[in-house]
């Protein structure tokens, strides 16, 4: 390097060092963010597996009961879900 180089990058080198702080802040504070972000993905996923659970005992009770008619339980659940179905369609259409 000759001096001319030299005399130009030695004013410069506190602005590249704030510059290089600034962009390592914005760097740890996007990792926190992606973080936070995982962590609510991974309650919800949780949380949608319990639910699948729970629907798969409440099939299975149904299922191994001889006390209950199935036949007539599966159809309940059908005309359950067709409601459901019906009021999601209504929502979305208002």
């Amino acid at each position: 390097m000759d001096s001319h180089t030299l005399a130009l990058l030695i004013p410069l080198a506190p602005f590249m060092i704030a510059g290089f702080a600034i962009w390592t802040r914005h760097q740890r504070r996007m990792a926190e963010l992606q973080v936070t972000a995982t962590a609510e993905k991974a309650a919800q996923y949780a949380s949608h597996s319990r639910e699948l659970e729970e629907r798969v005992r409440v099939l299975e009770r149904i299922i191994t009961d001889g006390g209950y008619n199935t036949a007539l339980q599966i159809e309940a659940l059908r005309d359950t879900r067709d409601v459901e179905a019906e009021e999601q369609a209504k929502e979305t259409r208002q």
